[in-house]
């Protein structure tokens, strides 16, 4: 899978995203992380890709051209018009979902936005979609579009060493992930739990997804409305809300 991150600041994205899990599904090839420098299309002998906006206000936006000509040629590159993400907090909020939407696509372009963000006629031309990481201003798209790319590149074939770990993580089924213990056996006077150590793989896992349940009603109650449970799991998930409503 191929990623593409039309930036202000390459280094940034690339320095990030060249470490760890994506650094080295990199090396083995399985994803490969290109950042763009806009500032390459600027016509200019400042590298300029700011004005003031029009209307007056505040800061500045980035102009439509430069970021016109960056993608066209990336679309020329590529010979095809890929799905252009743009890193807005106007956008609809990123989730595990829309992650695996996006693992199916063979070429995805990041568009990164500063100061007041970017010329509007240049959006409506080249974004396919917005998307944000929540409700807050950061200072550019560079961070969501890091985020996405490592949340994405997880779901990809090869990425990780065992694919399990991407098909139980936090969010399978709508829940969350289940506690997780290794050794040693007892830190500070609390032991692991009996079942992880009998070796019975079916306890384990009736264990763990009972775990997941409560934990999901703890912290995320939301997510259980469209929870993938079980009829045994949603008898007890009505004796676990029967029993907090008691207290």
């Amino acid at each position: 899978m191929n990623f593409y991150i039309m930036t202000l600041f390459p280094d940034m994205v690339t320095g990030g995203l060249s470490t760890s899990i994506t650094g080295r599904a990199m090396e083995k090839g399985v994803i490969s992380v290109e950042a763009v420098n806009i500032r390459d299309y600027a016509g200019n002998k400042h590298n300029s890709v700011d004005d003031y906006p029009y209307g007056g206000g505040a800061g500045m936006v980035m102009q439509a051209p430069p970021v016109w000509d960056c993608y066209e040629d990336l679309c020329a590159r590529l010979g095809k018009r890929p799905r252009v993400l743009y890193m807005t907090p106007q956008g609809q909020v990123f989730n595990q979902s829309i992650a695996r939407e996006l693992a199916e696509e063979e070429d995805l372009v990041f568009l990164c936005g500063h100061y007041e963000g970017i010329d509007e006629r240049v959006l409506e031309a080249v974004c396919t979609d917005y998307l944000s990481i929540g409700d807050y201003v950061l200072t550019g798209g560079e961070l969501p579009a890091m985020v996405m790319i490592d949340c994405i590149s997880r779901l990809v074939p090869g990425v990780l060493n065992n694919q399990v770990s991407a098909d139980i993580e936090s969010f399978h089924d709508n829940l969350l992930e289940y506690p997780q213990y290794t050794r040693p056996e007892e830190f500070r006077g609390i032991k692991v739990p009996e079942v992880l150590l009998s070796g019975h793989h079916k306890n384990i896992e009736e264990w763990r997804r009972k775990e997941s349940i409560k934990r999901t009603l703890k912290r995320r109650p939301d997510l259980l409305e469209n929870a993938n449970l079980s009829k045994k799991e949603r008898i007890f998930l009505e004796e676990l809300l029967a029993i907090s409503e008691s207290l």
